[in-house]
């Protein structure tokens, strides 16, 4: 049986994982921790450490699993490149699940998304739109990110080169090789993410809507279960999820 230890435990993510750890059978509640210092002295009384915090936090976290070969599920967003590559890095020796979104749906949106792109995304102009809870600190979301990513990897362009994030002003016309993002902030909305791909007399909109962090935290539960018997290496959910 998993054993899973929960960073940031007395945030709204941890809460929900504690639960999603009650919740599950299969699992065990392992340490429910809040400070490096924590995460040092609970080593030997989890398999897994779940970390839904901040980027700096994280990589503290990180660091400490790396050394004791702990397993890592990381759901935290807003980390810069270089982060990145630490945690790429990282990878090497122990396993982690890295995904800027746990949820089941959200992650066979992307598989419907890429597919979506590949059969319509040249004719396409592609937005990408997103909404969260006033607190949300990064922008555009993480999820909107992956979801640009996927499609424009499917298109054969480089994200980096063709997002574009929020307009303002009417300098030139839109180009149809870019990828729209918008963000939106306010109230308690958990998380609502829509793509569109808009063509000459029609439209496709694909929209995934969360109204409980629950399922970003039954996913993160159902990683966990999954890398205790994987090889070091850096996964995602679409591997967790044979997608």
């Amino acid at each position: 049986m998993t054993k899973i230890a929960i960073n940031g435990s007395n945030g709204r993510m941890g809460r929900a994982l504690i639960r999603a750890v009650k919740l599950n059978p299969n699992v065990s509640q392992g340490s429910i921790l809040n400070r490096e210092y924590d995460i040092k002295k609970a080593l030997k009384d989890f398999d897994v450490l779940v970390d839904f915090t901040r980027p700096e936090a994280t990589l503290d976290a990180l660091s400490i699993c790396q050394n004791a070969g702990k397993a890592m599920v990381i759901g935290t967003t807003g980390f810069s490149d270089d982060a990145l590559k630490v945690i790429d890095q990282a990878s090497s020796d122990i396993p982690i699940v890295f995904a800027p979104n746990m949820s089941i749906g959200v992650n066979l949106t992307l598989k419907l998304l890429e597919t979506t792109a590949k059969v319509i995304g040249t004719d396409s102009n592609i937005e990408i739109v997103e909404a969260h809870h006033r607190h949300k600190v990064d922008s555009p979301s993480g999820t909107a990110l992956k979801m640009g990513e996927v499609i424009a990897n499917a298109l054969g362009r480089d994200l980096s080169e063709c997002a574009v994030f929020g307009r303002e002003g009417t300098e030139e016309p839109r180009d149809r090789q870019t990828i729209g993002f918008s963000s939106i902030r306010g109230g308690d909305v958990v998380g609502e993410h829509t793509v569109t791909f808009f063509m000459e007399g029609e439209r496709v909109e694909i929209t995934h809507k969360a109204s409980s962090r629950m399922t970003y935290a039954n996913g993160a539960v159902k990683a966990c279960q999954w890398l205790t018997n994987q090889e070091n290496g850096l996964y995602s959910m679409q591997d967790v999820l044979d997608l």
